[in-house]
């Protein structure tokens, strides 16, 4: 990406904290897999990466909101439940910051995916963030057998963007917990909003 485009990244979850913390990310895994009865895989994130007409490059990912940032998040959210998210401690954020690396784009797997190469495009996603729906992280969004998690705004923001997500699936041996479920939300926004047309 030069001048406009999208780049989508797949990053390991835990990437860069400490063992203690991606032995926990692993243990909850394993017990997953055993309960679906399927191999284990390794849990990644998504987070993009988009520049419009030569402009400044802006990322976006979702991350707790305790931790803050140089500048006040687009939107936010619940984690676990809903009357949780009264306090900071349980709420999510995403941010869209003009800056050119993420934060741990050096643990990405893979090249980055170039979803899009217009200015028009990477625009549109920056207006869409603010829209995204508040699902409670971590709980299942009603109508999908998944649950709201970062990759379900990733997901959620390139679909009303236009964007075909098959190229962006999660790589082989990979799993992103709630991926399908912002997929899911967004086909069914768009499918309501024609309705009203």
């Amino acid at each position: 990406m030069e001048n406009s485009g999208v780049l989508l990244y797949w990053i390991p979850v835990g990437a860069g904290t400490p063992r203690a913390q991606r032995a926990s990310l692993w243990l909850w895994e394993a017990f997953e897999a055993a309960r679906a009865r399927r191999p284990r895989a390794q849990l990644l994130h998504s987070a993009l990466k988009l520049r419009a007409d030569g402009g400044p490059a802006y990322t976006v990912e979702l991350t707790p909101e305790f931790i803050g940032g140089p500048a006040p998040p687009v939107a936010t959210g619940p984690v676990g439940a809903r009357w949780a998210g009264r306090f900071r401690l349980f709420r999510y954020q995403l941010r869209c910051l003009e800056v050119d690396t993420l934060p741990d784009e050096d643990w990405a797997i893979g090249e980055p995916i170039l979803l899009a190469g217009d200015g028009e495009t990477a625009r549109r996603i920056l207006e869409l963030a603010p829209e995204i729906p508040r699902y409670t992280w971590g709980r299942r969004v009603p109508g999908t057998a998944e649950m709201w998690t970062s990759d379900s705004v990733i997901s959620w923001l390139l679909v009303r963007a236009g964007i075909d997500t098959a190229p962006a699936a999660p790589p082989p041996g990979g799993r992103a917990p709630g991926w399908y479920a912002g997929i899911a939300v967004a086909q069914r926004d768009v499918s309501h909003k024609r309705q009203r047309e």
